[in-house]
């Protein structure tokens, strides 16, 4: 299937990060891609940069190839009445709104279309997102056309939908939870010497490095762990201190817990 124009519908911190990261991977021009939102002055970087901008979502709506939800939970039923009368069969609906399932959006659109759901993180505003895919009523032609898409910003992955709060969890959340982890190094980075800017630098790349190491080697982190540990080294008093410490469990409990506060 052929894209020729794209309706990113909800112009918030997501919907602006799809739109760069789609303008900097080349796969669509800037031309076509059409973001919405109420307050347009903060879509201004985006209309410079040759991006469309409108607070009307039905005409948006009415040009557009795919459609992409961007919008929060709580507008999700609004804006599908809102679009549902301005969609037609040829086109493809992509949400990543977060709980909010395809027979949600069926129910709320009123009739029978393409719909994925898809679940990236804000990394794809530097196409390194991992991006989670499900969907309902889709052919081969447009599964390759969502999943293109989504490649083209990271990498992606097809679930079953039953899964998909549980990537909401690991895979965006996950963003934030990375990031703690690296503000911690950072942190004693400080107390053992270096400066901010420095220990910055050097644990965020150990952690971009780490995790590269586990994609391309296809490894465990046991293996990557046994490679940099010796016999009575400070590699494995490091991790035995934070393990003592509950660094494992916290991270488990973290995670858990929040998947249960989507899942009450």
């Amino acid at each position: 299937m052929s894209v020729n124009s794209i309706a990113i519908i909800g112009g918030g911190n997501l919907g602006k990060a799809i739109a760069e990261g789609l303008i900097s991977s080349g796969l669509v021009k800037a031309k076509q891609i059409t973001v919405t939102r109420r307050n347009l002055s903060s879509l201004d970087h985006l209309k410079k940069q040759g991006v469309h901008v409108s607070s009307d979502n039905k005409a948006s709506v009415k040009k557009a190839d795919i459609v992409l939800l961007c919008v929060k939970p709580f507008q999700a039923k609004d804006i599908s009445k809102e679009i549902a009368k301005h969609l037609n069969p040829k086109q493809l609906v992509v949400s990543v709104i977060s709980g909010i399932s395809i027979a949600d959006l069926e129910n709320e659109l009123g009739k029978k279309i393409t719909i994925f759901r898809a679940m990236p993180n804000t990394a794809i505003a530097i196409r390194q997102s991992m991006t989670c895919i499900s969907y309902k009523n889709a052919n081969g032609a447009n599964i390759k056309t969502i999943e293109n898409l989504f490649n083209a910003l990271g990498k992606t992955i097809t679930i079953d939908e039953k899964l998909m709060d549980a990537s909401t969890i690991l895979g965006a959340c996950g963003t934030a939870f990375a990031m703690r982890y690296i503000r911690a190094n950072i942190q004693a980075g400080i107390e053992i010497g270096f400066d901010a800017v420095t220990a910055s630098l050097i644990a965020a790349q150990t952690v971009k490095g780490a995790a590269d190491l586990l994609i391309q080697n296809n490894s465990h982190p046991e293996q990557e762990i046994d490679k940099v540990t010796t016999p009575k080294g400070v590699t494995i008093t490091g991790l035995n201190q934070m393990e003592h410490h509950g660094l494992s469990s916290s991270v488990i409990k973290g995670i858990t817990e929040a998947y249960k506060k989507m899942n009450p």
